[in-house]
């Protein structure tokens, strides 16, 4: 992200650069890899899925429960705070 130190200025959000070869410092990363790997195993060629099949893998995680969200879907957290900006 060339630009972080101007972004972070104009919004006042720290921007966090990880360690190369450190997947631990990316815990909500790691853990949406996990998810996914759950309908895509490692090394799969996601060519062979329509966007269809996608788009129903995507809503389904979304419409998930997350601990990281007080057990609320990141779908309803969304719409939560598109709510509150307009």
């Amino acid at each position: 992200m060339a630009d972080h130190e101007r972004f972070t200025v104009a919004t006042d959000i720290k921007v966090y650069f990880c360690d190369p070869q450190n997947p631990w410092q990316r815990g909500s990363n790691e853990n949406t890899n996990g998810l996914l790997r759950q309908y895509f195993p490692k090394g799969l060629d996601l060519s062979i899925y329509t966007q269809a099949n996608l788009n129903e893998v995507a809503k389904r995680l979304n419409e998930r429960p997350r601990k990281t969200l007080d057990f609320e879907t990141p779908t309803k957290r969304f719409h939560q705070c598109v709510a509150s900006i307009g």
